[in-house]
């Protein structure tokens, strides 16, 4: 999946910036497949304010604090995106294997460079190799990159698969929006304007049944006027940590993203550190 977010977020999908400009809202609906296509040239375009090098290598020291693994230890970057993390943990000194969905996401992660310790391949992250079973001491996923599929047993199918992927003890660090933050400081529309002088507002709606957050965008530069939508189901901590347990993995913390503060009611952002049992 491609990187495939309440206040200023660092997730696909859940941003929070300036406040809200005029645009149209006769949209069509959202196509439940949305990802399949979304993660482009447009995405990296959209998304470009939280793309930076410097917050990129403030939250892997914070993925390597957390992990505690040795030099050399394998890692898996679910739904990797461009690379952005993929490359710094390989930087870091891990065996690393980047997985996503878009093939311009896959294409971009290898411009940045792959080597011995750094591979990418393209599938789909609820059906991992077979090759994979048992192969890794981590897996990363974040920037919400979860709970794109249109059946939630779909989200539970993508951490089994990451525990059977997981070696016994092994660790997974998931990072996302949180439901009880986002939902406590949410920001219904909001706009920013990125380098090209592209003018992208959002608007955002929650459905409560199915905890789908629909997010729809619409770029403007000069006389060009271009809509895009996709929807990305939040869960609560407490619902995460039961998928996971019954995926095999046991959530051990649990943080305000990649901060040292512990989980609040009003993160919108989680970081959870789970491991596979034994």
């Amino acid at each position: 999946m491609g990187e495939g977010r309440g206040e200023k977020g660092t997730q696909r999908g859940v941003v929070g910036r300036r406040r809200s400009a005029a645009h149209p809202r006769s949209l069509p609906r959202t196509d439940v497949d949305w990802w399949k296509h979304y993660f482009d040239a447009g995405y990296e375009r959209e998304y470009e304010p939280l793309f930076d090098l410097v917050e990129d290598r403030r939250q892997v020291a914070r993925i390597v604090e957390l992990l505690e693994l040795p030099a050399g230890s394998r890692v898996l970057d679910l739904a990797c995106g461009q690379g952005r993390h993929a490359h710094l943990l390989a930087e870091a000194g891990f065996n690393v294997d980047g997985l996503d969905l878009s093939p311009y996401l896959i294409a971009r992660a290898k411009e940045r460079g792959t080597g011995r310790t750094l591979r990418y391949r393209r599938g789909d992250m609820r059906k991992l190799p077979a090759t994979w079973s048992g192969r890794f001491d981590a897996v990363v996923n974040l920037f919400t990159s979860f709970g794109f599929f249109a059946d939630a047993r779909d989200d539970a199918r993508v951490l089994r698969e990451c525990a059977r992927v997981l070696k016994p003890g092994g660790v997974m660090l998931w990072q996302g929006g949180s439901r009880d933050g986002v939902m406590a400081r949410f920001l219904a529309s909001d706009w920013w304007t990125t380098r090209d002088g592209t003018m992208i507002a959002q608007d955002r709606s929650f459905d409560p049944l199915t905890g789908f957050l629909t997010i729809t965008s619409v770029w403007q530069r000069k006389s060009a006027v271009e809509r895009r939508e996709h929807r990305i189901r939040l869960y609560t901590a407490s619902r995460m940590a039961e998928l996971m347990l019954e995926a095999g993995l046991v959530v051990e913390q649990a943080w305000e993203s990649f901060t040292d503060r512990p989980l609040s009611r009003r993160s919108s952002e989680m970081l959870l550190v789970a491991r596979r049992e034994r």
